[in-house]
Protein backbone atom coordinates (compact mmCIF):
# COMPACT_ATOMS: atom_id res chain seq x y z
CA UNK A 1 0.00 0.00 0.00
CA UNK A 2 1.24 3.44 -0.84
CA UNK A 3 1.72 5.84 2.04
CA UNK A 4 3.00 9.36 2.27
CA UNK A 5 6.74 9.64 2.51
CA UNK A 6 6.53 11.62 5.74
CA UNK A 7 4.31 8.99 7.32
CA UNK A 8 6.56 6.06 6.49
CA UNK A 9 9.60 7.90 7.88
CA UNK A 10 7.93 8.07 11.29
CA UNK A 11 9.05 5.82 14.11
CA UNK A 12 6.13 4.29 15.97
CA UNK A 13 7.72 4.53 19.41
CA UNK A 14 4.78 5.62 21.58
CA UNK A 15 3.79 2.14 22.73
CA UNK A 16 0.16 3.15 22.17
CA UNK A 17 -1.80 4.01 19.06
CA UNK A 18 -3.03 7.20 20.74
CA UNK A 19 0.50 8.36 21.56
CA UNK A 20 1.75 7.52 18.09
CA UNK A 21 -1.05 9.72 16.76
CA UNK A 22 0.05 12.59 19.00
CA UNK A 23 3.61 11.98 17.77
CA UNK A 24 2.69 12.83 14.18
CA UNK A 25 3.98 16.31 15.08
CA UNK A 26 7.67 16.72 15.78
CA UNK A 27 9.75 19.36 17.49
CA UNK A 28 11.73 20.14 20.65
CA UNK A 29 10.63 18.89 24.09
CA UNK A 30 9.20 22.32 24.97
CA UNK A 31 7.48 24.85 22.78
CA UNK A 32 5.60 24.55 19.52
CA UNK A 33 5.98 21.67 17.05
CA UNK A 34 8.11 22.38 14.00
CA UNK A 35 6.80 19.74 11.58
CA UNK A 36 3.63 17.75 10.94
CA UNK A 37 3.30 14.64 8.79
CA UNK A 38 -0.49 15.08 8.61
CA UNK A 39 -1.21 17.73 6.00
CA UNK A 40 -4.54 16.44 4.69
CA UNK A 41 -7.07 13.64 4.89
CA UNK A 42 -5.08 11.32 2.63
CA UNK A 43 -2.17 11.57 5.06
CA UNK A 44 -4.54 10.55 7.85
CA UNK A 45 -5.51 7.45 5.87
CA UNK A 46 -1.85 6.70 5.16
CA UNK A 47 -0.99 7.04 8.82
CA UNK A 48 -3.90 4.81 9.85
CA UNK A 49 -2.71 2.07 7.51
CA UNK A 50 0.93 2.47 8.56
CA UNK A 51 0.11 2.40 12.29
CA UNK A 52 -2.23 -0.59 11.95
CA UNK A 53 -5.47 1.28 12.64
CA UNK A 54 -6.81 0.54 9.14
CA UNK A 55 -6.71 -2.51 6.92
CA UNK A 56 -5.65 -2.17 3.30
CA UNK A 57 -9.25 -2.57 2.00
CA UNK A 58 -10.50 0.02 4.50
CA UNK A 59 -7.83 2.50 3.41
CA UNK A 60 -8.70 1.97 -0.25
CA UNK A 61 -12.40 2.48 0.42
CA UNK A 62 -11.72 5.67 2.40
CA UNK A 63 -9.62 7.09 -0.42
CA UNK A 64 -12.56 6.59 -2.77
CA UNK A 65 -14.93 8.24 -0.31
CA UNK A 66 -12.58 11.19 0.13
CA UNK A 67 -12.31 11.61 -3.63
CA UNK A 68 -16.10 11.56 -4.00
CA UNK A 69 -16.80 13.96 -1.13
CA UNK A 70 -13.87 16.37 -0.58
CA UNK A 71 -15.91 18.59 1.73
CA UNK A 72 -16.69 15.75 4.12
CA UNK A 73 -13.09 14.52 4.03
CA UNK A 74 -11.87 18.02 4.92
CA UNK A 75 -14.31 18.10 7.84
CA UNK A 76 -13.09 14.70 9.02
CA UNK A 77 -9.49 15.88 8.79
CA UNK A 78 -10.28 19.04 10.76
CA UNK A 79 -11.86 16.86 13.43
CA UNK A 80 -8.77 14.65 13.51
CA UNK A 81 -6.57 17.68 14.24
CA UNK A 82 -8.88 18.73 17.07
CA UNK A 83 -8.75 15.23 18.55
CA UNK A 84 -4.96 15.22 18.27
CA UNK A 85 -4.78 18.57 20.08
CA UNK A 86 -7.00 17.17 22.82
CA UNK A 87 -4.92 14.01 23.21
CA UNK A 88 -1.75 16.08 23.22
CA UNK A 89 -3.13 18.17 26.08
CA UNK A 90 -4.33 15.15 28.04
CA UNK A 91 -1.18 13.08 27.82
CA UNK A 92 1.27 15.94 28.33
CA UNK A 93 -0.63 16.80 31.48
CA UNK A 94 -0.46 13.18 32.64
CA UNK A 95 3.28 12.98 31.83
CA UNK A 96 3.82 16.09 33.98
CA UNK A 97 1.67 14.61 36.79
CA UNK A 98 -1.04 17.20 36.25
CA UNK A 99 -4.76 16.77 35.69
CA UNK A 100 -6.09 17.55 32.19
CA UNK A 101 -8.85 20.11 31.92
CA UNK A 102 -12.42 19.02 32.55
CA UNK A 103 -13.48 20.29 29.12
CA UNK A 104 -10.91 18.28 27.18
CA UNK A 105 -11.82 15.12 29.11
CA UNK A 106 -15.49 15.74 28.34
CA UNK A 107 -14.70 15.95 24.61
CA UNK A 108 -12.69 12.74 24.85
CA UNK A 109 -15.65 11.06 26.53
CA UNK A 110 -17.92 12.18 23.69
CA UNK A 111 -15.41 11.02 21.07
CA UNK A 112 -15.20 7.62 22.76
CA UNK A 113 -19.00 7.34 22.84
CA UNK A 114 -19.07 8.04 19.10
CA UNK A 115 -16.31 5.49 18.46
CA UNK A 116 -18.07 2.75 20.44
CA UNK A 117 -21.26 3.53 18.56
CA UNK A 118 -19.49 2.10 15.50
CA UNK A 119 -17.85 -0.81 17.33
CA UNK A 120 -18.69 -4.42 18.00
CA UNK A 121 -17.40 -6.93 20.52
CA UNK A 122 -15.57 -9.87 18.97
CA UNK A 123 -14.28 -12.97 20.66
CA UNK A 124 -10.70 -14.11 20.36
CA UNK A 125 -8.72 -15.33 23.36
CA UNK A 126 -10.64 -12.56 25.12
CA UNK A 127 -13.38 -10.25 23.94
CA UNK A 128 -12.21 -7.01 22.31
CA UNK A 129 -13.64 -4.11 20.38
CA UNK A 130 -13.39 -3.90 16.61
CA UNK A 131 -14.76 -1.36 14.17
CA UNK A 132 -17.04 -2.39 11.38
CA UNK A 133 -16.24 -0.97 7.97
CA UNK A 134 -19.31 1.18 7.45
CA UNK A 135 -17.72 3.56 4.93
CA UNK A 136 -17.46 6.51 7.34
CA UNK A 137 -14.70 9.07 6.88
CA UNK A 138 -14.16 9.27 10.66
CA UNK A 139 -13.13 5.59 10.66
CA UNK A 140 -9.37 6.23 11.25
CA UNK A 141 -10.14 8.11 14.47
CA UNK A 142 -12.17 5.49 16.33
CA UNK A 143 -9.34 3.12 17.33
CA UNK A 144 -7.15 6.12 18.22
CA UNK A 145 -9.73 7.54 20.62
CA UNK A 146 -10.41 4.11 22.13
CA UNK A 147 -6.68 3.55 22.58
CA UNK A 148 -6.45 6.84 24.47
CA UNK A 149 -9.28 5.94 26.84
CA UNK A 150 -7.86 2.47 27.43
CA UNK A 151 -4.46 3.92 28.26
CA UNK A 152 -6.01 6.38 30.72
CA UNK A 153 -8.30 3.87 32.39
CA UNK A 154 -6.29 0.64 32.39
CA UNK A 155 -2.67 1.72 31.98
CA UNK A 156 -0.15 2.87 34.57
CA UNK A 157 -0.22 6.64 34.32
CA UNK A 158 3.27 6.98 35.82
CA UNK A 159 4.69 5.19 32.79
CA UNK A 160 3.48 7.88 30.35
CA UNK A 161 6.46 10.13 29.67
CA UNK A 162 7.79 12.80 27.37
CA UNK A 163 11.09 12.29 25.56
CA UNK A 164 14.00 14.29 26.94
CA UNK A 165 15.19 15.04 23.41
CA UNK A 166 12.03 15.80 21.43
CA UNK A 167 8.29 16.31 21.88
CA UNK A 168 7.37 12.63 21.45
CA UNK A 169 5.37 10.87 24.17
CA UNK A 170 5.77 7.21 25.03
CA UNK A 171 4.84 4.47 27.49
CA UNK A 172 7.89 3.52 29.53
CA UNK A 173 7.85 -0.27 29.74
CA UNK A 174 11.32 -0.56 31.32
CA UNK A 175 11.44 -2.48 34.60
CA UNK A 176 12.73 0.45 36.65
CA UNK A 177 10.88 3.11 34.66
CA UNK A 178 14.16 4.76 33.71
CA UNK A 179 13.59 5.28 29.98
CA UNK A 180 14.24 8.90 28.97
CA UNK A 181 14.18 8.76 25.18
CA UNK A 182 11.55 8.04 22.58
CA UNK A 183 14.15 5.91 20.82
CA UNK A 184 17.81 5.13 21.49
CA UNK A 185 18.29 5.12 17.71
CA UNK A 186 17.28 8.78 17.52
CA UNK A 187 17.23 11.02 20.56
CA UNK A 188 19.22 8.62 22.76
CA UNK A 189 22.03 8.40 20.23
CA UNK A 190 22.01 12.17 19.70
CA UNK A 191 22.40 12.72 23.44
CA UNK A 192 25.25 10.22 23.65
CA UNK A 193 27.04 12.01 20.82
CA UNK A 194 26.48 15.40 22.48
CA UNK A 195 27.92 14.14 25.76
CA UNK A 196 30.88 12.55 23.99
CA UNK A 197 31.70 15.78 22.13
CA UNK A 198 31.31 17.81 25.32
CA UNK A 199 33.59 15.45 27.23
CA UNK A 200 36.28 15.62 24.52
CA UNK A 201 36.05 19.38 24.49
CA UNK A 202 36.44 19.47 28.28
CA UNK A 203 39.49 17.19 28.16
CA UNK A 204 41.04 19.26 25.36
CA UNK A 205 40.71 22.49 27.32
CA UNK A 206 41.48 21.01 30.73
Amino acid sequence: METGEGVTRMRLVGGSLALDFVNTRTGPPAGSPDDDVLTGYLDLIAWGAYAGALSAPEATALRRLAHDDPGASEAAFTRSLRIRDDLDEVFRAVAADRSPSVSVLARLRDDEADALGHARLERGRTFSWSWRDDQTLARPLWPVVHSAVQLLTTGTLGRIKGCAGCRFLFVDESKNRSRRWCSMDDCGTSEKIRRYVAARRTRATG
